[in-house]
């Protein structure tokens, strides 16, 4: 699977964040922790890290990706019940504005929850 090592070291991270301030917590300190715990594995991210979106080669937008790690896959925080269809659509349109084509959606929610999302460059849209 493209970039599973890494993938297995960003949930690493997550499960080692999630065991100790378990769950109840607004997604900014979930970020905070994990963002911290990827630098102390030693992981290349960025956080809130600007994407543009583009429409027929027009700007119309920007969203911030929570974490993005070694340019290689996004990360997108829920503190949520539950992960919902919602939550991985978001994360799908993440990876098509971006050249990034693996996604791990992390949830600290009352049980944690991980789904991994890939969208190789060539099912992106021109």
């Amino acid at each position: 699977m493209l970039y599973q090592d890494l993938s297995d070291k960003i949930i690493k991270c997550f499960y080692e964040v999630y065991n100790i301030l378990g769950y109840g917590f607004l997604e900014k300190v979930y970020e905070n922790a994990l963002y911290n715990e990827l630098k102390i594995f030693g992981l290349n991210c960025e956080r809130q890290k600007k994407i543009e979106v583009f429409y027929k080669d027009i700007l119309i937008g920007d969203y911030y990706a929570d974490i993005i790690v070694e340019d290689k896959i996004i990360i997108e925080l829920k503190a949520a019940e539950a992960i919902c269809e919602e939550h991985e659509f978001q994360l799908i349109n993440y990876l098509k504005a971006t050249n990034i084509e693996v996604g791990l959606l992390l949830n600290f929610g009352k049980k944690p929850e991980i789904k991994r999302k890939i969208l190789r460059m060539t099912e992106k849209p021109d």
